[in-house]
């Protein structure tokens, strides 16, 4: 059975090419099966190859919906997005705060005429 495949994704992520539909269907049957294994490794191995999707990446999409339902520890999901936005926001001010820097320096030699022109 083939997993179904999102459209190219920009990023050329294959994670990100498999349809959330599948991942949570996935993910469902390992926890599903889990007691008719001898692992928890052994029902993701077997579903993975079910889904036609790497062993590893099924292990870390059921390792994140444990920390999502609060069965393992680390950072949820939402924490996790919540930390791209913020990073990406603060990367942003960085950039917009030494535009305003320099310009300040600009407008300082510009008005002051005891300072070096460029």
């Amino acid at each position: 059975m083939e997993a179904p495949r999102v459209s190219e994704d920009v990023d050329h992520d294959p994670e990100a090419q498999v349809s959330a539909e599948v991942r949570e269907r996935a993910v469902a049957l390992v926890l599903e099966q889990v007691e008719q294994y001898s692992s928890q490794w052994e029902a993701i191995c077997s579903v993975a190859a079910k889904v036609n999707v790497s062993s590893e990446t099924l292990r870390k999409w059921v390792r994140q919906v444990e920390v999502d339902a609060g069965a393992r520890p680390g950072a949820t999901s939402e924490e996790s997005e919540e930390l791209k936005r913020l990073r990406r926001e603060v990367a942003e001010l960085r950039r917009a705060n030494e535009i305003l820097k320099a310009a300040s320096a600009f407008f300082a030699r510009e008005l002051d005429p005891r300072l070096p022109h460029s």
